[in-house]
């Protein structure tokens, strides 16, 4: 069984004042993103803030900008999750820090229960997908969808749900006080999702002083002429930046034309402020949305 990649510890961070850290997340506790917040922090005090979407995240970190957050923004599997491109774009928010989850997943169930007692699995609609092999293989379980991994073992343990199962993480699994029934049920193995850590500006450069940021994510749009994204790849080459992702959306009102957000790694700070410099000329609502350290796995 693959292990989830671990980092020592989270970037500079600077809250010695504080008993401990506030982070949101989407999803009720249990879930990948709660589990990914306190692998990032690992070692440190942390109180999750559960979140029932995507926008009600940044709706409770605009209110509070003594928080953090964590985001999911892409998966191996599934891809980039477009909506959070936009939602972060739109937010005042900074993106400090990175982390890549392993993603596995369990079928878990009321204590006492066999594989062969269970005659309906709950779990949101791409946990289920993701695991579609394993459960053509158990016709007998009912497929049934909802809103989360972790919120379906919940319901299940609230409601003392015999005959049903949960496909979720094994963390959720033993904080409901489920049975894992059976481990790793995914089938495709290398099931990653990145996640970005989120703080509000102030909050984001007292956190960062003393790191040594190394990637950047930034958003822009381009005139609508031939050959103006390569310009801008080209120069980025020149100055040896590393693209390591390029997403496009098409920009509402506005046919055929299209926001680019990017990810960029560089091993010298001036070459990467010398790029932005020479592309910037280029560039319509540009946007950096954080400079943070590269996560090494």
């Amino acid at each position: 069984m693959m292990t989830s990649p671990r980092r020592s510890k989270a970037v500079g961070f600077i809250f010695d004042n504080m008993e401990k850290i506030k982070v949101a997340i989407q999803g009720v506790a249990g879930c990948f993103h709660d589990a990914a917040a306190r692998e990032y922090f690992s070692g440190r005090s942390i109180s999750t803030v559960p979140c029932d979407s995507f926008p009600e995240l940044f709706e409770v970190m605009h209110r509070d900008t003594s928080m953090l957050g964590v985001l999911a923004i892409e998966n191996t599997i599934a891809g980039s999750l477009l909506q959070n491109h936009e939602l972060l774009r739109q937010s005042n928010l900074t993106v400090i820090g990175e982390y890549k989850k392993y993603i596995s997943h369990s079928l878990a169930a009321l204590p006492g229960q066999t594989i062969s007692d269970i005659v309906e699995v709950n779990s949101h609609p791409i946990a289920l997908r993701q695991c579609e092999q394993y459960l053509q293989r158990h016709p007998a379980m009912k497929i049934v969808e909802a809103s989360d991994t972790a919120g379906s073992a919940k319901t299940i343990a609230e409601k003392h749900l015999m005959g049903h199962a949960a496909v979720c993480g094994r963390y959720a699994a033993e904080l409901y006080g489920l049975c894992v029934l059976d481990d790793d049920i995914q089938t495709n193995k290398r099931n990653f999702t990145r996640f970005l850590i989120l703080a509000h500006p102030a909050l984001a450069d007292n956190m960062m002083r003393g790191s040594r940021p190394d990637k950047a994510s930034l958003a822009f749009t381009l005139p609508h002429t031939q050959g103006s994204l390569s310009a801008v790849l080209t120069i980025f080459s020149f100055y040896g930046m590393n693209l390591t992702k390029i997403q496009s959306l098409p920009i509402i009102g506005r046919e055929w034309e299209y926001r680019f957000y990017i990810d960029l790694t560089y091993a010298d700070h001036t070459r990467y402020r010398q790029s932005i410099a020479a592309v910037r000329p280029l560039l319509n609502d540009f946007k950096i949305l954080g400079e943070y350290e590269d996560f090494k796995e």
